[in-house]
């Protein structure tokens, strides 16, 4: 049976369909989806049956795995594995996975585990779609720009409002501080596609103020919001969803009334980000060589 990719919006998201994940992928299977990975942004796999390990094993076809996260603790036993439970937290903001490092996951996947009755989707937009449709003079801006990620972020609430365990939480996330500066317009390594990698964790504009940089951050993060822009992903049991961090920016929907939502996450080692021209992203403070390998 050949695989067959299904496209379901016009700027991003396709459904795999003719491949068991659950088995090893000939090298035939994994140059086909990542294909589709490079085109589509964002796939996803209906009637999945993988436990922790499977879900491992599917993600190392395309890379060394990070891994669960630099400072927030794995599955128990697992180290490989993110618990994106809602009882550890939300991820209500934009963002693309673990940017605040050096060398970011290339590409994440997030299996279905627990899923509330209604609700709980996960947004996934095309920062490609979003940089062709900047006007061209804020195109030619952007291309210049550099901007600093850091796990300290302003999480824009008041602290009167977090309690002990959401505290907690927060103090396990910046146990390591990270800071990296990236480009604002970030050149994909296989496509050649631009896209503007910035998201919730990119909290200055280099050589800018944070008032100018929030202004100019808010304006490009508009574009990549855009409705024609994302994928709006309703999960079901047994989904998995691989999609690809470089070029990419995804948001959880807190719309399902606090009941229990669960997916696991595995990651996959990516590379230093380049700008248009040519050079690297550079780290301004942490270590995240416990976290990740570098993807050649």
């Amino acid at each position: 049976m050949s695989i067959e990719i299904s496209k379901v919006t016009a700027n991003i998201g396709a459904r795999v369909s003719g491949v068991d994940i659950s088995k090893p992928l000939d090298e035939g299977q994994v140059t086909a989806i990542r294909e589709a990975l490079d085109v589509h942004k964002a796939l996803a796999f209906d009637d999945v049956h993988l436990d922790d390990e499977g879900q491992q094993a599917f993600a190392r076809h395309f890379g060394d795995l990070t891994t669960a996260h630099p400072t927030v603790a794995a599955v128990d036993g697992a180290p490989n594995v993110l618990p994106v439970d809602s009882e550890r937290g939300r991820a209500n903001h934009w963002h693309t996975d673990v940017t605040f490092v050096l060398n970011p996951p290339q590409a994440s996947t997030l299996r279905s585990i627990t899923i509330p009755p209604y609700g709980g989707e996960t947004l996934i937009a095309s920062s490609a779609a979003a940089y062709r449709d900047l006007p061209a003079p804020l195109r030619a801006l952007a291309d210049t720009l550099w901007a600093e990620h850091t796990n300290d972020y302003d999480y824009a609430v008041p602290d009167e409002q977090i309690d002990e365990e959401q505290a907690a939480q927060r103090a396990q996330f910046t146990s390591i501080k990270f800071r990296t500066a990236h480009p604002v317009v970030r050149v994909h390594p296989l496509t050649g596609e631009r896209g503007l990698f910035i998201g919730g964790f990119a909290q200055r504009i280099v050589g800018l103020s944070v008032g100018e940089s929030r202004k100019l951050l808010d304006l490009f993060q508009s574009y990549v919001t855009r409705p024609e822009n994302i994928l709006r992903w309703r999960w079901s049991p047994n989904q998995l969803v691989l999609f690809d961090n470089r070029i990419t920016q995804h948001y959880a929907v807190d719309n399902y009334d606090g009941r229990p939502r669960r997916l696991h996450r595995v990651t996959v080692a990516g590379d230093v980000p380049v700008g248009i021209e040519g050079k690297e992203s550079y780290s301004i403070e942490g270590d995240a060589s416990h976290y990740t390998s570098v993807a050649e």
